[in-house]
């Protein structure tokens, strides 16, 4: 997850020209635009933090790892459906690095989703036993 934050940047600036595109808004616009961008690349390296650092917690099927894995599960997976239902009617560039590229991101953000998916019905089941 730290690492789609880190090429978040890069992604944006080579493979979109996302900040051109973005000069073309209202300034307010802009910087609502950039915003949501930093909150995207924050949350991206904040669950990857959370993961590294509390990976015990993440599964000790707490009410608060039945929290913090469905959210974290809601997130990758509304990205999965966002990725797969809107980004496709878009070009990307077609060199192969940048195919390459959209293949292995895809594939991270399916595994996060399925992951914090399965931690999130662990930690429920476990949390709703112990009730």
């Amino acid at each position: 997850m730290m690492f789609t934050a880190v090429v978040y940047p890069y992604i944006r600036h080579v493979v979109f020209d996302w900040y051109n595109d973005i000069k073309k808004l209202k300034p307010l616009n802009q910087e609502i635009a950039k915003t949501y961008g930093r909150y995207i690349q924050g949350l991206n390296f904040s669950f990857g933090l959370i993961s590294i650092l509390f990976t015990e917690v993440l599964k000790n099927q707490t009410g608060l790892a039945v929290a913090l894995t469905g959210l974290i599960a809601a997130y990758w997976t509304g990205k999965v459906a966002t990725q797969f239902s809107y980004y496709p009617m878009y070009e990307i560039p077609k060199k192969a690095i940048f195919k390459i590229g959209e293949v292995l991101m895809n594939t991270l953000f399916i595994s996060f989703s399925g992951i914090f998916i399965w931690l999130f019905v662990i930690n429920l089941v476990g949390y709703l036993n112990r009730q």
